[in-house]
């Protein structure tokens, strides 16, 4: 089983792409969208169940530069 997670990516100006290329490299995500408004990319992935949603997002993801700040919604059932 995994679990299903949203992650919204807030990035430092003109870093946009670079972080998008760097998450695709890292093959972590299921699907990565640029959006409008507060955020500039949208990412989302299923994280295997013996890990903790937590520890795999800042091992995983956080530590690529030009990450400003992120927002992580864990989904339960889809309908």
């Amino acid at each position: 089983m995994t679990t299903c997670v949203f992650v919204q990516i807030r990035c430092k100006p003109g870093t946009t792409y670079k972080v998008a290329e760097e998450i695709a490299l890292r093959e972590i995500h299921s699907e990565l969208y640029s959006t409008s408004g507060e955020y500039d990319l949208l990412m989302k992935l299923y994280i295997p169940e013996e890990e903790d949603v937590g520890k795999f997002i800042n091992e995983q993801l956080l530590d690529i530069p030009g990450i400003e700040r992120s927002l992580t919604t864990l989904t339960f059932k889809a309908f």
